[in-house]
């Protein structure tokens, strides 16, 4: 996967295809709640951000309004200044971001919330790799979550990643066969972590960014 810069997301947005995810990132600030969101759905639409309509599945997930035809799904995440935004068809992408930064926490919150091998993978790494490390699992475990449309409400224990320096993948998610599942880290920078999922077969993955970010 390599990131391609593009000021005109409407081209890239013509040719999605059944096989891929797009996955754009972009500079965000809080204030700007779904405006970006929806001006990238438009693109996918053929229309005008305020043509795009939201509503809130069961669990609290955004999904297209039924006046929307068609099977585009679609998720987001921000963190500080930056976002990434999921659209694919066929498919329910979930992904997550996080800004790295000092989470002192990151092992109580593992003993607490994550599976016991989790927790045993995150004790066992050199702590000035910790952090990364936790983060690598929480955007991981929150990409599956919103993928089910269930979020954190579903429960963070009920679910195990299997973490390496070169390898994630789903051990466990409850009532759901792993072996239906695809999960990548997405590969962004040193200052950011951040990880994609979906149920389904394979796809490629096409990295865009709306402009050069600063890391």
């Amino acid at each position: 996967m390599t990131t391609t810069y593009d000021q005109d997301p409407t081209k890239v947005a013509e040719h999605l295809r059944d096989d891929e995810v797009h996955v754009w990132r972009l500079a965000y600030q809080h204030q700007e709640g779904r405006e970006p969101f929806q001006a990238l759905l438009g693109c996918y639409l053929g229309l005008s951000p305020a043509e795009v309509q939201l509503e809130l599945g069961e669990f609290g997930k955004p999904r297209l309004s039924s006046v929307h035809v068609g099977d585009l799904h679609f998720n987001w995440s921000h963190s500080i200044d930056q976002a990434l935004f999921a659209v694919a068809r066929g498919i329910e992408p979930g992904v997550d971001l996080e800004k790295l930064r000092p989470r002192p926490r990151a092992m109580a919150i593992a003993d607490r919330y994550f599976s016991p091998d989790e927790a045993q993978v995150l004790a066992a790494v050199p702590e000035s790799e910790r952090d990364a490390v936790f983060l690598q699992l929480w955007t991981a475990k929150e990409a599956v979550l919103k993928a089910t449309g269930r979020g954190l409400a579903f429960g963070l224990h009920r679910l195990s990643i299997e973490w390496g320096h070169r390898h994630l993948a789903l051990r466990l998610l409850e009532g759901e066969d792993v072996a239906e599942w695809q999960l990548h880290r997405l590969p962004l920078d040193d200052g950011h972590v951040a990880s994609l999922a979906w149920r389904g077969e394979p796809r490629v993955i096409e990295m865009r960014a709306l402009a050069p970010l600063a890391q």
